[in-house]
């Protein structure tokens, strides 16, 4: 009986081990993070709810998958921020960007494409992974500068 009650206790650690290393190993996050991978010294332009702004993007899966990207088709996308028009993960995670700024937006599913995904490209449920740069806010683009060497990924809360 000891030897049958140790066994299931051994188990069980290694299970919750096992589990534990799977679940930081996929990568996925339950609130949205941003990192800054990139800032211009001057910010003098900087991204706001109802800007229309135009973003280069990768996007790609926790396991490094890339399912679109406007690099690729030299194409960066429109869109007014805030309202919509984008996943919530990339509506939030681009507010106060400045203008030649790079970030990277790790987005949980519930701001992305939620239970159902995508599909073919997405699955449901996916964590997203957004490589992004602002281009410019309103039609005005950088006015350049050199980067600001704090670079950071911190969690953000929705």
């Amino acid at each position: 009986m000891k030897t049958t009650k140790s066994a299931l206790i051994l188990f069980i650690l290694v299970l919750a081990v096992v589990s534990s290393a799977y679940a930081k190993k996929s990568g996925d996050v339950t609130e949205l993070q941003i990192g800054v991978k990139h800032k211009p010294k001057a910010c003098e332009i900087q991204a706001h709810k109802g800007d229309k702004v135009k973003v280069h993007y990768r996007g790609a899966l926790t396991d490094g998958t890339v399912f679109d990207s406007s690099y690729e088709r030299g194409d960066p996308i429109d869109f007014e921020l805030g309202a919509g028009q984008v996943i919530k993960g990339w509506d939030q995670g681009l507010l106060g960007m400045c203008v030649g700024e790079k970030r990277k937006l790790r987005i949980p599913a519930k701001l992305g494409y939620g239970d159902h995904g995508s599909p073919p490209k997405i699955p449901g449920g996916a964590t997203l992974v957004f490589d992004t740069e602002l281009v410019s806010v309103n039609g005005k683009p950088s006015v350049g500068g050199e980067p600001d060497e704090t670079a950071h990924m911190t969690p953000h809360p929705v």
